[in-house]
């Protein structure tokens, strides 16, 4: 989807889909796909095909906000079913900031999706998001914004869906 008015939604890899950090008992499940083979990022097979459906289905316009960067698209769109996704191309250094406490307690990736969405609405779903993001976010971008963290030791969840849906509809 390419429709500019769609809102974004910029979709982080480890953490909102590869869930890592405290292993249920009996471990992550797995699930067979491409990219989850012998010479593959064993990680791959803790990405849950059945995803791919659940984020095409959302009023919104996919992006990839990760440090995969081209390989989401080569590694993770075949396994998710998913066309190749634009993806945020991250500055080789950090923006300059303001010196600022709150800036200095930025994500890295804050600012650079603000003007990445170029006053575009957006979600963007990412395990590490802060209290200051929000902050930040909502004095520095002039559309409507939802910062949504997952858990990253289970990855998206129903709950997040819920969540991220009832966002998109509502904007």
């Amino acid at each position: 989807m390419t429709d500019p008015g769609l809102p974004l939604l910029f979709l982080d890899v480890d953490g909102p889909l590869i869930p890592f950090g405290a292993p249920p008992p009996g471990g992550y499940p797995t699930y067979p796909g491409p990219g989850a083979g012998p010479s593959g990022n064993p990680l791959v097979a803790r990405v849950d095909p059945g995803l791919g459906p659940r984020l095409l289905a959302l009023p919104c316009q996919l992006v990839w906000s990760t440090t995969w960067l081209t390989d989401a698209n080569a590694c993770l769109a075949p396994r998710l079913g998913l066309p190749r996704l634009p993806y945020v191309d991250w500055p080789d250094t950090d923006l300059p900031g303001d010196g600022s406490t709150l800036h200095a307690q930025l994500h890295w990736k804050t600012s650079t999706l603000v003007a990445w969405a170029a006053g575009r609405r957006f979600v963007w779903v990412d395990d590490e998001i802060t209290p200051a993001d929000r902050r930040w976010v909502e004095a520095n971008s002039p559309a409507a914004t939802l910062l949504h963290r997952v858990d990253p030791r289970v990855g998206l969840t129903e709950a997040d869906f819920t969540t991220v849906d009832t966002w998109l509809h509502a904007t």
